[in-house]
């Protein structure tokens, strides 16, 4: 989880609330998780998550406390109390959240805003729409709303301006998202009290997962990188360019207008990719762990009906134009980088695409004979035909 200080307050970034990271010697054993002071009556009054029903509503409890501070997730709570399964009766509440802000005031207390736990695969899966205020002393205090005040947000940014916490962006939910808008909130906080803010002129459209960046007059935020959802049957893109939020008169401006050439590749029968499994393949055979590398290809092979050209997987961002290929960045776990003519070409995996992004000017047939060598490679290395798009 990142955590913003009073030294660094202007940059903020969707991030993922798991948990603090420990600054302390290796050798100190940790705190052990406080006992709960409740039994199972009052854990099962808490033990859903739930809107508020007013602006601010405080809605502390001793459960969802316990959570917080124990750093137990949703499952491990309800096993601890023998509650019903999330199958049945929904998902638990949870502090083991994904896109979760965090930003520290000046006073020393820590402002956790919303975020999600899981995805929509995990019965526990639920976006919430609270804020979460940590005390330097050890208190928490916990603040709901109601959807139509602040919805249910996560990956959102998070800056703090003054008295007041600018939220930025979010995913949420699928059929929640308005394609082309880019939602704008305010957290109050003298009152927690959160208000949408109207905007005007061109926003990013439905962005998340971004960072913003408060000017050095402090009369602007300037919104970078993210992912944008552009709506249904259309893929989620990389945002490729800065915008800037006015905070006199609320108005958007474009700064950049990329016209990056950008490529997508997708399995032609629409099924997922084994991108991510093929090169945890290809790993372990670089470092040599053989039982791993036994099992990935035994489920790979199963998969494919035959054993997979890891060789072939090595090459699949080596083309045969003239290259440099770019060390490993932060995010190197999805995304490669090479250099065509001094020019940044980068891959970027997903579960079912594959984006290729060509950050500044190359011919076109250079980046045709990029992108058709790809494909041919994808194609063959899953065996499978592959779909080629332009974005």
């Amino acid at each position: 989880m990142t955590t913003r200080t009073d030294d660094d307050p202007i940059e903020t970034e969707a991030t993922e609330a798991t948990e603090v990271e420990d600054d302390e010697d290796d050798d100190v054993e940790p705190e052990p998780p406080p006992e709960p002071t409740f039994g199972r009556e009052e854990f099962l009054e808490w033990r859903s998550p739930r809107p508020g029903t007013a602006n601010p509503e405080r809605m502390t409890n001793p459960v969802w406390v316990w959570i917080v501070r124990a750093g137990v997730n949703a499952w491990a709570a309800n096993q601890r109390f023998d509650g019903p399964a999330a199958l049945g009766a929904g998902p638990g509440w949870c502090f083991e959240r994904f896109g979760c802000s965090s930003t520290e005031l000046p006073d020393g207390r820590l402002i956790q805003i919303a975020g999600e736990h899981e995805d929509y695969y995990d019965p526990d899966f639920y976006i919430y729409n609270d804020v979460i205020v940590r005390h330097p002393d050890g208190r928490v205090d916990i603040f709901g709303y109601p959807r139509d005040v602040f919805p249910p947000t996560d990956s959102h940014s998070a800056t703090l301006v003054g008295d007041r916490i600018i939220l930025i962006g979010s995913i949420g939910y699928t059929g929640e998202r308005k394609y082309g808008h880019t939602p704008v909130l305010a957290l109050d906080l003298e009152t927690f009290a959160i208000s949408t803010i109207p905007t005007s002129g061109t926003p990013p459209g439905w962005i998340f997962k971004h960072t913003a960046t408060l000017s050095d007059d402090g009369r602007a935020i300037v919104v970078q990188r993210g992912e944008l959802d552009r709506g249904e049957r259309q893929s989620i893109v990389e945002n490729i360019d800065d915008w800037r939020l006015d905070l006199d008169t609320w108005e958007w401006q474009r700064l950049t207008d990329r016209r990056w050439p950008r490529r997508e590749f997708r399995r032609s029968d629409g099924e997922r990719n084994r991108l991510w499994e093929l090169g945890q393949a290809c790993w372990y055979r670089q470092v040599g762990w053989a039982k791993e590398l036994a099992e990935e290809l035994e489920k790979l092979t199963k998969a494919y009906g035959s054993p997979p050209d890891l060789d072939l997987a090595d090459r699949l961002f080596r083309p045969s134009v003239a290259h440099e290929v770019m060390a490993d960045e932060d995010d190197s776990f999805n995304t490669t980088r090479i250099r065509v003519d001094g020019v940044v070409v980068r891959f970027v995996r997903d579960g079912f695409e594959l984006q290729m992004t060509v950050e500044g000017e190359l011919p076109e047939s250079t980046v045709d004979a990029i992108a058709d060598e790809l494909r041919e490679k994808l194609s063959t290395l899953e065996q499978t035909s592959y779909t080629l798009n332009t974005l």
